[in-house]
């Protein structure tokens, strides 16, 4: 069966972005986008492949589940499917339709959309956030690859909203790197 992963980036204080969206306080470092570059090509927007020159197939996820938060900035330049690469689906009760074909629109029950995913053939799923549509699906999800930063955000987007919900996960790995980030595996407890 296919698994649901939550692969994120995380502040030290726990949100994954500023309150407007902001993540471009994210310390950068080369040996760190080479690795999610060779590791994780896929989470990788597809005009940002392109300006690279990054033409791999994917590796661990074929679809997307993504919050509006997550689609919009996207739609805010102009790039209506963000990835192409992936089967994309876009989980909002505000955004009236998306004009992309290649982008579903799911206004209902995100756990029912996941749940049906699961039961598909393929690589795993890409919950590519954002806090409220994973905490809505924590049940769902199997894994945590967790991009943590050394840096504090003071406020912002939380990984996980909504209700106190206390969920084990196990960390199995971790993977440190220049700028003082470490990746740290977790399985559900």
């Amino acid at each position: 069966m296919r698994k649901l992963v939550y692969y994120v980036a995380l502040t030290v204080d726990g949100y994954i972005a500023g309150p407007g969206g902001e993540i471009d306080f994210y310390p950068v470092a080369d040996d760190m986008a080479a690795w999610m570059n060779t590791q994780y090509p896929e989470t990788v927007p597809t005009h940002i492949r392109a300006q690279i020159g990054l033409d791999t197939p994917n590796k661990r996820f074929d679809t997307i589940v993504m919050g509006r938060g997550t689609y919009e900035p996207a739609l805010d330049v102009g790039i209506t499917s963000p990835y192409r690469h992936l089967r994309q689906h876009v989980v909002s009760t505000t955004l009236p339709e998306i004009a992309d074909p290649e982008v579903e629109l799911v206004p209902g029950d995100p756990v029912a959309l996941v749940r049906r995913l699961k039961q598909e053939d393929g690589m795993d799923i890409w919950l590519g956030g954002g806090g409220k549509l994973a905490g809505t699906l924590l049940p769902e999800i199997d894994e945590l690859i967790v991009k943590s930063y050394p840096v504090v955000a003071g406020a912002g987007i939380p990984a996980f909203a909504g209700e106190l919900r206390p969920t084990p996960f196990i960390p199995v790995r971790t993977r440190s790197f220049s700028n003082g980030t470490t990746v740290t595996w977790y399985t559900r407890g």
